[in-house]
Parts: C-alpha cells; sequence; structure tokens
C-alpha cells in the first residue's frame, strides 16, 4: 500500500485550519464536492464522522439513531473542564441538550409557550431599552468603546434578568457572575467561583418560586407544571441553567460578528437606514453567513449508512454547520454575503427536536440591537484594523474576545 493511500485512510485533525476567520475553514468546499463524510481526530484524541453537505447534516439531525446524550462514553469533543465548570449546575448531564426521544418531549413543551414568536414580540420595549441604555451609556463615556463588554454581552444579561425573574435587588451579583464566566479577562478560578455561585443562586431562586410563583419564566413554569410527573426541582433548576448559558453564548457572538461584517459592508448599511425593514433579512444572512457554532456534535446509537458511508454504532459524528451554511447545492452563492436574501432555512439554530428554542428571542434582539446601534452611530467604525481583533475560535465556537470600536 503506498504512502499516500495511507494518509488517505487516516483521520483528517480536526477542527480544520481557517485562514480568514470568522470565515469557515476554507476546506470545507472541496470536502463537500469530493468527501462530505470523513474521519476526523479531535483534540480529546477522539475520532469521529465530520459530515459537511446540508442534505446530510438535516438529515442526520432529525434521526432518531443519532443521541445528544452527553453521558455516553464516545460522545464527541467532551472537555472535562467543562464538567469542573459547570460541576454545580444541577440536571446538567441530562438538561434538554441532552435528552432524546422520548425523555426529551415533555420537558421541552414546559418551555416552548414562552418563546413563541408573540411571546417574544411582547418583549420588544424591554429589548428596546436594554438597547438604548447601553448605547446611552456608550455615548455618554464617549470613543473608544468595546462592544463586546459595553453592549454585546449586557443585552443578553439584563434580557435573561428579565425573564427569570430575577429580583432587582439580586441583577448586579447575578450580572456580574454571569459577564464573569463569558468575559475573556477571567481566570479559571474566577470562572470556576462564578459557576458556583450562580448554581446556588439559580436553586435559590427556583425554591424561591416554587414558593411564591411571579408572573416570569420560572414562576409559570412553576404554576403550570408542578403537579405533573414530569417536575422537578432539578430539572428547572437546569433550564435556567440552559437558558442562561445558551442564551448568552448565541446572542453576544452574534451581535459581534453581525458588527464586524456589517462594518465590512458600508453600503449594507446605507440600505438599512434608509429602509429600515431590510433588517429581517439581514439579520438572517448574518446568521447564515456567520454561524457561532461551527460544528454540532452528536453519537450514533445504531449503524446509519449515509452519504456512502456507515456510521457504526457508538461513533462521534461532527455535523458541520459552518459547511453546510455554505453549500452551494442549497444556497446559490453561499460564500457571498448577501443582506436581502432572508433565507431562514440555515442551520445556525440546529434543526429537528433539538433546535434552539430562543431562536426568536435571538432573532428580535439582533434585529433591535443593529437597527439601533446604525440608526444612533452612524460614522460607528472599528478602532483597529481587522486582523488585530481577538477572534475567539474553538472546536465548536466562533466569537470575538474584544471589539474596539470608535465613532
Amino acid at each position: 500500500m503506498s504512502e499516500t493511500t495511507l494518509e488517505c485512510q487516516r483521520p483528517r485533525p480536526f477542527p480544520l485550519e481557517r485562514t480568514s476567520v470568522p470565515e469557515p475553514a476554507g476546506d470545507y468546499r472541496r470536502l463537500r464536492a469530493e468527501q462530505p463524510i470523513i474521519k476526523v481526530s479531535l483534540p480529546t484524541e477522539q475520532e469521529a464522522w465530520l459530515v459537511t453537505r446540508y442534505s446530510d447534516v438535516r438529515a442526520l439531525l432529525i434521526d432518531e439513531r443519532i443521541s445528544a446524550d452527553r453521558s455516553h462514553p464516545n460522545f464527541p469533543l467532551r472537555r472535562p473542564v467543562q464538567s469542573v465548570l459547570r460541576k454545580g449546575f444541577s440536571a446538567q448531564a441530562k438538561s434538554l441538550l441532552a435528552l432524546d426521544l422520548p425523555e426529551h418531549t415533555a420537558p421541552r413543551r414546559m418551555l416552548a409557550n414562552e418563546f413563541t414568536l408573540r411571546r417574544i414580540n411582547e418583549l420588544r420595549p424591554v429589548i428596546q431599552k436594554i438597547v438604548d441604555d447601553r448605547i446611552d451609556e456608550m455615548l455618554a463615556a464617549g470613543p473608544p468603546a468595546d462592544l463586546i463588554s459595553d453592549l454585546a454581552t449586557q443585552v443578553p444579561s439584563r434580557m435573561i434578568c428579565e425573564l427569570l425573574g430575577v429580583p432587582l435587588e439580586s441583577r448586579e451579583f447575578f450580572q456580574d457572575r454571569t459577564l464573569t464566566l463569558q468575559l475573556p479577562g477571567s481566570t479559571p478560578e474566577q470562572q470556576l467561583q462564578a459557576a458556583d455561585d450562580l448554581a446556588r443562586f439559580l436553586d435559590e431562586l427556583v425554591t424561591e418560586k416554587e414558593r411564591e410563583p411571579s408572573d416570569d419564566v420560572l414562576g409559570r413554569l412553576v404554576l403550570r407544571n408542578r403537579d405533573t410527573e414530569v417536575y422537578t426541582h432539578d430539572l428547572l433548576v437546569g433550564m435556567a441553567q440552559n437558558l442562561l448559558i445558551g442564551g448568552h453564548e448565541t446572542t453576544i457572538n452574534a451581535i459581534a460578528l453581525g458588527t464586524i461584517g456589517l462594518l465590512q459592508r458600508p453600503d449594507v448599511i446605507a440600505e438599512l437606514q434608509s429602509d429600515p425593514d431590510m433588517i429581517v433579512a439581514t439579520v438572517e444572512e448574518i446568521l447564515r453567513y456567520y454561524p457561532i457554532f461551527d460544528v454540532m456534535v452528536r453519537v450514533a446509537k445504531e449503524d446509519i449508512e449515509i452519504g456512502g458511508v456507515t456510521i457504526k454504532a457508538g461513533d462521534g459524528v461532527v455535523l458541520a454547520l459552518g459547511s453546510c451554511n455554505r453549500d452551494e447545492e442549497r444556497f446559490a452563492d453561499g460564500d457571498t454575503f448577501d443582506a436581502r436574501r432572508g433565507d431562514r432555512q440555515h442551520v445556525t439554530f440546529g434543526y429537528g427536536i433539538h433546535q434552539c428554542l430562543g431562536q426568536n428571542l435571538a432573532r428580535v434582539e439582533l434585529e433591535i440591537v443593529f437597527a439601533t446601534l446604525f440608526r444612533r452611530i452612524p460614522t460607528l467604525r472599528l478602532a483597529v484594523d481587522l486582523d488585530e481583533v481577538p477572534f475567539k475560535v474553538t472546536s465548536t465556537i466562533t466569537g470575538v474576545f474584544r471589539l474596539p470600536v470608535t465613532w
């Protein structure tokens, strides 16, 4: 057997090299055309199947032979540090994100009514005030500013306080610990302490809602479900944790990447300023073009034949969202940013039973942030060259640590 043949059989190291962050790996295009499903080796020294085509990724995300159970010994991209960081959070191992059918159905149904488009639209004035207040503070302080700490982290942090019904006197504590988990300057020790503090806080918050339910997400969940078989205290604490962690990462990074993308396209900003209704389509294109999660990971429960390969039971699966969102078979000129495309069929929020429950909230937050930011600060620009922006790129997530801007 030749050395070249042996080389082709070796699992390819993953994540793939990115030559131009925040763009996805350039080799995704070739893999979609020539090797849409290949074996890769992960930073954890595990091997898994990398799936790069849109049609295959969507098919696997709704295949009941694929599992999201993070407790599976072969679940890919498992990082011990995350288990340590989140050790204090109740029900993490069996949160909504990790449940398969049929166990997933009842807890998901509990939350679904809280995130309908109608309910989220009712929150628009609250979100608008949060954004306006933050921009007021930025303008009062004067340029330059860090868009991450001054706006992007603040919007979801303050919004989650509203959703969970965090008492006013506790919000400074809650927001401080939440930001400690998110900001790059936090040490591992500080993050561990913040995680423990938040675990205790959420446990006590749910206990208080059980004692005296209030008109917020947690209070309403208690009232509607505490007499059902599915309800447990730990499940509700786990849901609160999911809302906290999941709601932050996506929105923070989408604000950062979207701002960068728009500042590189002043013609799009000009169109948005003359046609505010265009913001809906533009947000969809930002989400498609700059997916926050480059991959979603799963493990096979049974053998699966797909794309000419057999994924064996127990094999890890890496679903390349950053690749299939650019798949030319689904998105014409997929590597071109088209602010008027408005295609909602991207997989940035996943697909199937685990499609992000908070996607309506994320969309509305992004619409309000971008529309308000470029209306109120029309001369906004980066305060550093793009190659000086410290991008956050991990095996799964794309984001920005700091985003210096001026005006």
